[in-house]
């Protein structure tokens, strides 16, 4: 006689989190410490670096969801953008600059945010700047190309959001450059920029 042994508990917070991705969303979520939201299926996701991040979020104004995860920013996109990121960064004049912007897409996930109003407070957990609304489509409001999805409820098409993300992102390079570059000068030289 084999013995019975009970699967693993999970955490009732990870439980709970995954039934309301996927109860009020509709979202589908994989693993249960930590939950992950699977990409590819209703929406995709840039990654970028945080500061990068905010000041994409002051220039463009509205956006789908937008997460944090420790200094990483998750701007979620329509489902289908992350294969067009590469070819839009070339048509922008970005390929072959290394940018430090990601798109995650099928085949990929991001940590689950605790949902809004949740009281998880894990340090570096993952938590909304911009969360989902609750019994609201949410696909309709992502960033998209005109061939991808919808634009309505004033989200920025994906050709905007990409450039002005690149750009962000090359200005947080820069600027990360120029200060190890004047930390590492000797003090009796001035700058020089060419």
């Amino acid at each position: 006689m084999v013995p019975l042994v009970p699967p693993p508990r999970t955490a009732p917070e990870s439980d709970d989190r995954a039934q309301w991705y996927a109860r009020v969303l509709g979202w589908a979520t994989a693993g249960d410490s930590p939950v992950r939201l699977l990409t590819g299926l209703r929406f995709d996701v840039l990654e970028l670096p945080a500061a990068a991040g905010h000041a994409v979020l002051r220039r463009v104004g509205r956006t789908g969801p937008v997460a944090l995860a420790g200094q990483r920013m998750r701007l979620l996109v329509a489902a289908g953008s992350a294969d067009e990121l590469p070819g839009l960064l070339d048509w922008l004049e970005w390929g072959g600059i290394a940018l430090d912007l990601n798109a995650i897409g099928v085949g990929g996930h991001i940590a689950a945010p605790v949902p809004p109003g949740g009281t998880e407070r894990t340090p570096g957990a993952a938590l909304w700047l911009r969360p989902p609304e609750p019994h609201q489509e949410v696909e309709p409001l992502l960033p998209a190309l005109a061939g991808l999805g919808s634009r309505g409820g004033g989200a920025p098409d994906l050709v905007r959001l990409v450039d002005a993300a690149a750009t962000e992102c090359h200005r947080a390079r820069l600027t990360h450059a120029r200060t190890h570059l004047s930390a590492d000068r000797p003090t009796d030289q001035p700058l020089a920029f060419s």
